[in-house]
């Protein structure tokens, strides 16, 4: 008789635990063990949180190498069963080798389940025929996961409730809890407060600041300063949430005529002359033209599609000089401009504002950011298994996505969700805008370097999204590098790959619903290529989500900075705003609290957040790739402190691709 020690590393998560009589199966290259009972003295309590659990197994003789194990349980008589979340097993064998099985997922039900040693394997590698049964069976299980949520959109999940996600996706106990506990109580300080029934229109601008008194950020009490400011407004389309629209201005729109008369440019010359030298920045709304805009407590909304100037000035800040709030230029369109009347340019700049909200919130935010993240990760789980090393190198970047998602659609944007009965671009016209959105996407335009220089974006200063950006996707694009250069050596190898082929073929499909003018990759033809797209799908689920998502309560806690709507129509002449219209323009009370509510819900932190580079789940368990994840948290860690020594001579910091303070993945 051969001796095996099996070591069993139990999860801290909450209610990770299990009593149940657990149940291993080790299979080698030379046989395969009896099904065994893993139990000690300790009895129920061998699986309990944060322990490590050692057990001794006998075979008759060895059986080589380790190929993966199988694990089951089943409840005791007469107790419940009950779920668990083993972080991995390790193996030691009578030969003195230590074999690793990574799990790091909740094992439900009384079915066997199998895991693989933790030697990344590619499918040409994986030789062993219980391997490839292993691998078959595991990709099997997931072959039907995508749904069709609206035509035109991405593919989805295929999910009835979150209980019928994969098991390694699902939000741990703590993660639910709080998001419950956050909504819950947002609602009821506004049920309390008598805001989130009330119909009527702000008679006061400084009553916005009762809806939420105790929920401030340093910057929503900044923005509530300065809101008005020329200077802050243009900040925001550099550092706010929505920082990818503008671009640099070398001709302007046929239908956007502005004269070298029309502008005056502080401290410099013509418009003309500053568009020849690049200091002349566009914000074009077209994607929203014609929307139909939603009813809201009975009253017709209004959204525009804005086209709006904005000047670099000698002191380097981006001030606008001109607003065109439609499309279509006519007598009922006028241009506004810094020198009319206070309220006349406050509306144009809130209809700006209102503007964007939908185009960030549709498009930059759901779309580029959370949808894009749930077809990566849909994808990975369909046709990548547990032992291939791309499923190691994302899987920590798909955490809690399904999930959120599925909230989003089940709270927010279906019939009677939050956004779709409270925005003004909600039902009809959000599907319009995702689908417009989608058919303008390019690859391009995902990855932020091709971005940045494609909207000429390269030396406007003080553009901290840029700055921070690129040096956040060159440090994941050098780890990525090295972690897939370790496992493929030759272009041939990624074209032979055929589960990496399936990856990005499903991607193109049922992501870009197979619409070759993306330009996103139908296969891999090379090292480089993959590497790019799997940098661009880290990028996308940690940093960019982190800009657009984590200061949605920074810049939209005070109201009139992004109205979620607005509900009478954009001026049509000069001189007929007030600060009367302006507060009749404003969402009602219950509209203006719904929102502000929501935005506090999606900029809120879990406890159990994990920050980009941090691997509480060791699914890589050679050398080289954990010795890339350790100079990946260096250079992370260097970019965290250049940043925060930065922001002290700021005054708005810009912390949202600080590596410390954003997620590893799309998980709120």
């Amino acid at each position: 008789m051969v001796k095996y020690e099996v070591i069993v590393s139990n999860s801290n998560l909450a209610q990770a635990a299990t009593a149940n009589n657990v149940f291993i199966k080790l299979v080698g290259t030379d046989g395969e063990s009896k099904r065994t009972w893993l139990t000690n003295v300790k009895g129920s309590a061998t699986f309990y949180l944060g322990a490590e659990s050692k057990f001794s197994m006998y075979c008759p003789t060895s059986l080589g190498k380790l190929v993966l194990i199988e694990l089951d349980k089943k409840p005791l008589p007469m107790f419940p069963e009950d779920n668990w979340f083993p972080n991995k097993i390790q193996i030691k064998s009578p030969e003195g080798d230590l074999y690793t099985f990574p799990i790091y997922r909740w094992i439900a039900g009384c079915e066997v389940h199998l895991f693989r040693e933790g030697t990344a394997l590619r499918i040409f590698d994986d030789n062993h025929h219980l391997g490839k049964y292993g691998r078959e069976k595991e990709l099997k299980q997931r072959e039907e996961l995508w749904h069709v949520y609206k035509e035109g959109l991405p593919h989805c999940m295929k999910a009835d409730n979150p209980s019928s996600l994969p098991c390694e996706v699902v939000f741990s106990f703590t993660k639910a809890k709080e998001f419950i506990l956050t909504a819950s109580s947002g609602l009821a300080e506004l049920q309390l407060k008598g805001l989130s029934c009330n119909q009527k229109n702000w008679s006061d601008i400084n009553a916005i600041k009762k809806v939420f008194c105790t929920k401030k950020t340093d910057i929503s009490e900044y923005v509530q300063k300065h809101w008005r400011d020329d200077a802050f407004f243009g900040y925001q389309y550099l550092n706010g949430v929505n920082p990818s629209l503008i671009r640099r201005c070398s001709a302007l729109p046929e239908n956007f005529t502005v004269t070298d008369e029309m502008v005056f440019l502080r401290g410099a010359g013509c418009l003309s002359g500053e568009m020849q030298k690049g200091n002349i920045y566009l914000l074009d709304y077209k994607q929203l033209d014609g929307v139909t805009p939603n009813v809201i407590n009975g009253k017709k909304q209004y959204l525009t599609a804005p086209l709006v100037l904005l000047h670099k000035t000698p002191d380097d800040k981006l001030m606008p000089i001109a607003i065109q709030l439609k499309q279509t230029p006519g007598e009922d369109n006028p241009i506004f401009f810094p020198s009319d009347s206070e309220y006349d340019w406050l509306m144009a700049k809130m209809f700006v504002r209102s503007a964007d909200f939908s185009e960030h919130q549709l498009n930059v935010h759901l779309l580029r950011t959370h949808l894009l993240a749930e077809v990566f990760a849909v994808s990975l789980l369909r046709n990548v298994p547990m032992v291939h090393p791309l499923y190691k190198l994302l899987i920590p970047h798909t955490r809690y996505t399904l999930q959120i998602n599925f909230l989003a659609r089940a709270a927010l944007i279906s019939e009677t969700g939050v956004f779709t009965k409270f925005a003004a671009s909600g039902g009809e016209g959000m599907i319009t805008i995702l689908k417009r959105s989608l058919s303008s996407m390019t690859y391009s335009s995902l990855c932020i370097p091709d971005d940045i220089t494609e909207r000429g974006m390269e030396s406007v200063p003080n553009y901290y999204y840029r700055d921070d950006g690129l040096k956040l996707w060159e440090i994941i694009h050098r780890f990525v590098r090295g972690v897939l250069c370790h496992y493929y050596k030759t272009d041939a190898e990624v074209h032979q790959d055929s589960e990496l082929q399936k990856w990005i073929q499903d991607i193109f499909e049922h992501g870009f619903l197979s619409q070759s003018c993306t330009g996103i990759p139908q296969s891999f033809d090379s090292v480089d290529e993959l590497i790019k797209f799997v940098t661009m799908v880290i990028f996308t689920c940690s940093g960019q989500h982190s800009a657009v998502n984590s200061g949605q309560y920074d810049y939209g806690g005070w109201m009139p900075n992004t109205p979620i709507s607005l509900q009478r129509a954009p001026p049509t002449t000069k001189g007929t705003t007030s600060e009367a219209t302006m507060l009749q323009t404003l969402p009602d009370v219950n509209t203006t609290a719904q929102g502000m509510s929501t935005l506090w819900l999606l900029s809120k932190q879990s406890t159990d957040f994990v920050a980009l580079g941090q691997f509480p789940e060791d699914h890589f368990c050679e050398e080289i790739p954990s010795k890339l994840i350790v100079d990946f948290q260096g250079e992370l860690e260097i970019l965290s402190t250049v940043i925060k020594t930065r922001n002290k001579s700021l005054e708005v910091p810009y912390t949202y691709m600080d590596p410390t303070l954003l997620e590893n993945s799309v998980a709120i």
